[in-house]
């Protein structure tokens, strides 16, 4: 298996359609797989604007597949502000060199007639329930456009039948967009996708705030008042740990001391089936497991958070 340092400053390949990263994934795959018989194929998608915390994502990946593949892709139909997708970055040559850092094989950067030819799709991935609430009732229709894209990457980087030797394909998510996960999860185990989804903890600052591509957005003040997020979030997992009630509200009042952000929710919820855990929130001791879901806007900055609870 490659590992980061066998890897790491390579520049990778850059494939533009999804035959050219089929035959480039067929490729590297003959490469590495006689040796041992069989190969590991890794896939993290990606919106580029690539920071350290994708740099870890792609390095985690890079350390447990053979060959690894990085999609780089923005993706129209999970905006819901024509102006936030138009102003979201695109930074594709610096992108490629913090992959090339990372260990990534492939950069697959295709453009949106290659994923979309016929224009928006008319038969769509429905979130269902789970898509409608917390991310879902603040921006209809983001979860539909993002497994709809997320569908399409997974069938364009799909190990090729015809290599002769079992293939293991792994596709990587990072934990910050938790709702995500769990949607892609059931989206995979629904279609009886053949991949293996995987998920890398959050990366934060020394300050705790989750890395993100929009905190580039944020003024030196606004990053300051941001923190209360890791805070709160702190403050509840204290609690948490210590078996204690969590007390769910006096956590959230920390938001109302920074007046440069509104929070839009706080709420505890099952990590499987996003259902709020109200019972375990008030006056009794926690117990269990739980996800703690958080979102809130910065300026004109919107930015999510989580931690996992009870592990």
């Amino acid at each position: 298996m490659s590992t980061s340092a066998d890897s790491a400053g390579r520049t990778p390949s850059i494939a533009r359609t999804a035959a050219e990263l089929s035959a480039a994934i067929a490729r590297a795959l003959e490469t590495a797989a006689p040796a041992q018989g069989a190969a590991t194929l890794g896939l993290v998608p990606t919106m580029g604007a690539l920071h350290s915390g994708h740099e870890s994502l792609v390095s985690t990946a890079r350390g447990q597949n053979d060959v690894l593949v990085v999609s780089v892709f923005v993706n129209e139909l999970q905006f819901n502000d024509a102006q936030d997708f138009a102003r979201y970055p695109r930074t594709l040559e610096a992108d490629v060199a913090i992959l090339a850092r990372a260990g990534a094989d492939i950069v697959f950067a295709p453009e949106a007639a290659e994923v979309y030819p016929d224009g928006r799709p008319l038969i769509k991935i429905d979130s269902g329930f789970l898509g409608s609430k917390f991310e879902g009732a603040s921006r209809p229709g983001h979860f539909d456009g993002m497994l709809a894209v997320v569908a399409k990457l997974l069938h364009f980087a799909m190990p090729p039948a015809t290599l002769g030797v079992p293939v293991s394909y792994r596709a990587y998510f990072g934990q910050k967009d938790a709702q995500q996960l769990v949607l892609i999860n059931r989206m995979v185990a629904d279609l009886n996708y053949p991949v293996e989804v995987r998920s890398v903890p959050i990366i934060r600052s020394a300050e705790g705030l989750a890395l993100s591509s929009r905190n580039q957005f944020l003024t030196k003040e606004q990053a300051t008042a941001a923190l209360v997020i890791h805070r709160a979030l702190s403050l509840v997992k204290e609690r948490a740990d210590r078996h204690e009630p969590l007390y769910l509200e006096d956590a959230a009042g920390l938001f109302e001391m920074e007046p440069l952000v509104e929070l839009d929710y706080f709420e505890l919820v099952d990590p499987r089936t996003l259902q709020e855990l109200a019972f375990n929130c008030q006056d009794t001791p926690f117990t269990g497991e739980g996800l703690l879901l958080v979102a809130a806007k910065v300026g004109e900055v919107r930015l999510i958070d989580n931690m996992t609870l009870g592990y």
